[in-house]
């Protein structure tokens, strides 16, 4: 089947029957912007502003025949999702840009092996963005670069009147997840985490489950990112270079999107039900000292670095319906991957890593089950007919082709986004909330409500 011939979903299908990146690399060496404000004071964010714009909730894309897509950092992340872009039908990659002069001509390659013209190059300097999101022939945005340039540059793109498409985390304060939503509203343009762990073929399967009542009434969930970095944050190129610098000055769940964004489409977050509160706590910071010591030389200026973030943080939060989330971050110690992925009801239990089912009164006695009989009935209509080529393509198994697929695809068909600029903001908040917990002794931080009241819609 041709990727012309696209599966018809609005938000409200693709939600009932299943649900927004990837640990971002790219733009590798680059530094905060100026502009960026740190996490102090950002506790006067908390409360929720009177909307001074229309909201973004349902609202469509304008269809497009084509989608035409720029591209700021193409590191490693943004180089894959290149490739998962390319081979998406009626797409074309109009401009690249990235710091690295050697990243813009890979990615100018694999563009034009992919048989479109050369795109717009731009390489000259940190604002080179600028000029990219002032083109007329571009319609999305893709920024895969450090975190603390998320915001400005999907800001930037919003206000030239391009659509963003952020990776994880979408924003690292209160303060700048207002800055997205606030310009979204008054641009009225979409600002889109690129969340790829919702789009795996376990989480949509499982979203699927839920909508059909297989676990009952929801209680309670459980989220991670759980993640052995240390090479990573030890290592001299790419994410190496800036990513554990955050580490020095915050503490607190620096990552939390990958493992609460599936939890949160379960719970039906900001269309029935709202983050309400977060409790946190961190253990100790030992694990990145201890890890150096073992491979670092003596005298190596990062064995003067202080670490702040705890090796685990475990938080706390709680829904305006009463549901409890746990949440975990933990990239500091030997472990092997996990995201918890759980959720639980009156009915039964999912549990991930390995994944696992049990229903009340299921046959076989009080043991867990595979979900592979399951997948007959609740696999995804995007995995059924996308998989395999989803997972020939690569990217976390094939998640990072759906989640581009399936952006692309609301965008050519004029609907809304699956998940928009409120969920971002909703589920990158816990970073910030978590750091003034622990900063108070795991005292309760109320979440802002980004969707102004609105989170008791349904969506359709």
């Amino acid at each position: 089947m041709s990727h012309h011939e696209h599966l018809k979903f609005t938000r409200r299908d693709l939600l009932k029957s299943a649900a927004m990146a990837g640990a971002t690399l790219g733009m590798s060496g680059l530094g905060a912007p100026q502009e960026m404000e740190a996490a102090t004071g950002d506790e006067r964010y908390l409360k929720t502003p009177k909307a001074r714009f229309q909201s973004m909730i349902g609202m469509k894309f304008p269809a497009l025949s084509k989608v035409r897509v720029g591209f700021i950092g193409v590191g490693g992340r943004g180089t894959s999702l290149l490739g998962n872009f390319l081979a998406i039908d009626d797409v074309q990659v109009t401009a690249i840009c990235d710091i690295v002069k050697d990243h813009v001509s890979r990615a100018q390659a694999k563009v034009e092996k992919a048989g479109q013209k050369a795109p717009a190059l731009f390489d000259q300097g940190e604002r080179a963005f600028e000029s990219l999101c002032r083109r007329d022939d571009v319609d999305l945005v893709v920024i895969a670069t450090p975190w603390r340039w998320h915001v400005p540059m999907a800001v930037f793109a919003m206000n030239n009147g391009k659509h963003a498409a952020v990776e994880v985390p979408a924003a690292n304060t209160l303060k700048e997840c207002w800055d997205l939503v606030d310009t979204s509203e008054k641009t009225r343009h979409h600002c889109v985490m690129l969340e790829n762990c919702c789009y795996g073929s376990n989480e949509m399967m499982v979203l699927n489950m839920v909508r059909a009542g297989l676990f009952g009434e929801l209680t309670h969930g459980a989220a991670a990112y759980n993640h052995d970095l240390r090479r990573i944050l030890f290592s001299k190129e790419s994410e190496g270079l800036w990513r554990r610098s955050e580490h020095l000055d915050r503490n607190g769940n620096l990552y939390p999107t990958h493992g609460l964004g599936p939890v949160a489409n379960y719970m039906n977050i900001n269309q029935g039900d709202r983050f309400e509160s977060l409790v946190s706590m961190s253990s100790p910071a030992k694990s990145l000292t201890f890890y150096r010591s073992q491979h670092l030389a003596a005298d190596d200026p990062r064995m003067k670095e202080a670490y702040k973030c705890g090796d685990l943080n475990i938080s706390l939060i709680k829904t305006a319906r009463g549901l409890v989330i746990t949440l975990e971050h933990n990239v500091s110690t030997p472990q092997p991957y996990d995201r918890i992925n759980l959720i639980a009801g009156t009915k039964g239990i999912f549990r991930d890593y390995p994944p696992r089912i049990f229903l009340d009164g299921q046959p076989g006695g009080d043991e867990f089950v595979g979900i592979e009989e399951f997948k007959a009935q609740y696999e995804h209509p995007l995995w059924k007919q996308e998989g395999e080529l989803a997972r020939k393509l690569g990217g976390h198994g094939g998640m990072d082709f759906i989640m581009c697929y399936r952006l692309v695809q609301c965008m050519r068909e004029g609907l809304p986004p699956d998940s928009d600029v409120y969920d971002a903001a909703s589920w990158c908040a816990p970073a910030p909330l978590s750091e003034m917990s622990v900063a108070k002794g795991s005292a309760p931080m109320p979440f802002p409500d980004f969707t102004r009241g609105r989170w008791k819609e349904s969506r359709s």
